[in-house]
This record gives structure tokens, C-alpha cells and sequence, in this order.
């Protein structure tokens, strides 16, 4: 029973999940005299593209974070880590909730970027 090339073709197969990330994620605040900029969504487009994942985010109306990520599970996952856990540099995380986790056959974008 000999193998054809042809049907040696691996599938590619890639993650796709919604988050939404709580906490200080938004905007300006002053610390000790000094404003801070969260610039979490900035962040989180450096990261995605770092790891190669494609997607979105963008500011919620409840002072949120939300968006999309798609890409090679092993890289989904670590983007998952990176905004449940670590975020932007005076970011302050309190929760993320990751939704609507699937495979997917191929990628809804090309690449990461903020939406408005």
C-alpha cells in the first residue's frame, strides 16, 4: 500500500478565539504625577505580530479590551498567556475571558491591526 505524494498533504489547521481582556486597559491615568499611557492595544498588535498571529482589537464601551486571534494553536496559546497575563507594560490585568475557541481551515485576516 504505497503512500502517493500527493497523499502526504498535511492540513493545515489553526486556532481562532475572541477575548476580552478587564482591568486597567484603557486610556491615561496619573500615577504619582505622572500620566501613563496603558497603549495596551499598541502593545497587543507588537505582540501578535512578534508571535504571527492575525486578528484584531480594539476599546470597548465598558472601559474593555476586545478582539479576535487566529493563527497556529502554538502561538494562539501564547498570546492567550501574554493577555490574560503579562498585557502592556502599566497595563494592570484583572481578568480575560477567552470565547468561541475553534479550528479553523484558514485565516479570516492577514494580518493584526486596532480597529475603531
Amino acid at each position: 500500500d504505497a503512500l502517493r505524494a500527493d497523499d502526504n498533504i498535511a492540513i493545515m489547521s489553526y486556532s481562532s478565539v475572541d477575548f476580552e481582556v478587564h482591568g486597567r486597559v484603557q486610556g491615561d491615568k496619573l500615577h504619582s504625577q505622572k500620566t501613563l499611557r496603558v497603549c495596551f492595544r499598541m502593545y497587543t498588535e507588537d505582540e501578535a505580530r512578534r508571535l504571527g498571529v492575525v486578528g484584531w482589537v480594539r476599546n470597548t464601551r465598558q472601559g474593555t479590551v476586545d478582539g479576535q486571534v487566529q493563527g497556529p494553536t502554538d502561538k494562539v496559546r501564547q498570546m492567550q498567556e501574554w493577555l490574560a497575563k503579562k498585557g502592556s507594560p502599566s497595563s494592570r490585568i484583572t481578568k480575560c475571558n477567552f470565547t468561541n475557541e475553534k479550528q479553523v481551515k484558514q485565516l479570516d485576516f492577514n494580518d493584526f491591526r486596532t480597529t475603531y
